[in-house]
C-alpha cells in the first residue's frame, strides 16, 4: 500500500519540530525513506511541501537540509501571530456555529480543570486544539492555512519558559474569549485575544542555537537516527 506523502510530510515535520533533525542537518531521500519505511517518491513530495512551509531548504552541493531560521525570523512569527489570532477570534464571533461553540466550551472546561489540578503536561495539546478550533470557527480557509503552520513553526522555534506562563490565568483568558465568541461580540473577542497573545509571548524562550554554534557536519544527518517508524 502506498503511503500518502501527506503522512510522510507530517512525520518529518514532527521530527523537525521535536528536534530529532537538528537545524542545518541534511535530509536525504534514501535515509528518510528507510526511517519511515516508505519509498523515495512520497519523501520527495514531502520535502517539497516542507520547503514551501519554511522547515526545509535546499542547498547547492548538499541537497535538502533542515532550515536555520534567524532570531529575526522567529520574532516575526510572534508578530504575525499577534495580528492573526485576534482576527481569528473576531471572525469566530461572527461565523461560529453551535458545534464550534460547544467544542470550545468543552476545551475551556477541561483546560481549567487540569490547570487547577496542576496537570501542566496535559495542557499543551488542549491549548493547540483550542486555538485550532477557534481558527476553524473563523470560517476563513486562507486564515486557517496561515495559522496552523504558523503555530507549528512557533513550537519549533520557541519553548515555554517555566514559571512565566500561568496556566490558570491562561485558561481563564481562553474562557473570556469564548464568552465573547458565544455572545457574537467580535470587537471584545479581538481585544481579549490580542491581550492573551501579548501575555503568552512573554513566556516564550528561543530554542535557536547561540551564535557561533557549530553546524552539524555533512555526515551527521538522518542516517544516525534509528529507522523505528513504520506504517
Amino acid at each position: 500500500m502506498r503511503v500518502p506523502a501527506q503522512s510522510v510530510c507530517r512525520a518529518i515535520r514532527d521530527d523537525i519540530v521535536s528536534g530529532v533533525f537538528p537545524r542545518g542537518g541534511r535530509l536525504t531521500e534514501e535515509q528518510l525513506a528507510l526511517r519511515y519505511g516508505v519509498s523515495r517518491v512520497p519523501v520527495r513530495e514531502a520535502l517539497r511541501t516542507l520547503e514551501s512551509e519554511g522547515f526545509v531548504t535546499t542547498r547547492r552541493h548538499a541537497g535538502a537540509c533542515v532550515a536555520e531560521p534567524t532570531e529575526r525570523d522567529a520574532a516575526d512569527l510572534l508578530e504575525i501571530r499577534a495580528l492573526l489570532e485576534p482576527l481569528a477570534a473576531a471572525r469566530a464571533a461572527r461565523y461560529r456555529t453551535e458545534g464550534h461553540l460547544k467544542v470550545l466550551r468543552g476545551l475551556v472546561r477541561l483546560g481549567q480543570e487540569r490547570a487547577a489540578r496542576g496537570q501542566v503536561g496535559e495542557l499543551r495539546p488542549l491549548d493547540g486544539w483550542f486555538h485550532e478550533t477557534l481558527a476553524q470557527a473563523s470560517a476563513g480557509a486562507g486564515l486557517i492555512a496561515l495559522l496552523l503552520p504558523l503555530r507549528r513553526k512557533i513550537a519549533w522555534m520557541y519553548a515555554v519558559e517555566p514559571g512565566v506562563r500561568r496556566p490558570v490565568q491562561s485558561w481563564a483568558e481562553h474562557g473570556a474569549i469564548v464568552d465573547a465568541v458565544g455572545r457574537r461580540d467580535p470587537e471584545r473577542a479581538r481585544a481579549l485575544a490580542a491581550a492573551h497573545m501579548e501575555r503568552a509571548a512573554a513566556g516564550y524562550r528561543l530554542r535557536l542555537p547561540a551564535r557561533g554554534a557549530s553546524r552539524p557536519a555533512a555526515g551527521s544527518d538522518v542516517g544516525a537516527v534509528t529507522a523505528d517508524r513504520r506504517w
